[in-house]
């Protein structure tokens, strides 16, 4: 599985625990591995690392998406499909030394085929401020 593929399932699942909100976090981790017949060390290693990531950075993470929203806008109100895109990236440029670029590109990717209409921008222009604040 190529790393587009990775960071795919990772944002699929991302989106899933957003939604669901478990306490086992790790239990979840492993179904998804098992119901998508996920096999290759790479990947789950990579999954593993970017969900247990998230979640241990999670706090901070927030904080910045909710630090380049615009006055009248508020965490609550993006939607959850926008939140997992942002969150997996974010936790790529700050914390899995992925270059931003990259991780930008990938997330505007995931925007287009999974967000609606604005969603590619909205990313976009979270990410971009993120970045330059860095």
């Amino acid at each position: 599985m190529n790393r587009s593929a990775m960071r795919e399932n990772a944002f699929k699942l991302i989106y899933s625990l957003e939604i669901q909100k478990p306490e086992k976090i790790q239990e979840q981790i492993d179904l998804f591995f098992e119901s998508n017949e996920i096999k290759e060390e790479e990947t789950i290693k990579y999954i593993s690392d970017v969900i247990l990531g998230i979640n241990k950075n999670e706090e901070q993470i927030l904080k910045d998406i909710e630090k380049n929203l615009k006055e009248e806008w508020k965490l609550n109100r993006i939607s959850k499909m926008d939140l997992s895109i942002l969150k997996l990236a974010i936790y790529e440029i700050k914390y899995n030394d992925i270059p931003y670029k990259v991780a930008i590109n990938e997330a505007v990717e995931l925007a287009k085929k999974y967000g609606e209409d604005k969603s590619k921008n909205f990313v976009n222009g979270i990410l971009a401020s993120i970045v330059k604040d860095m």
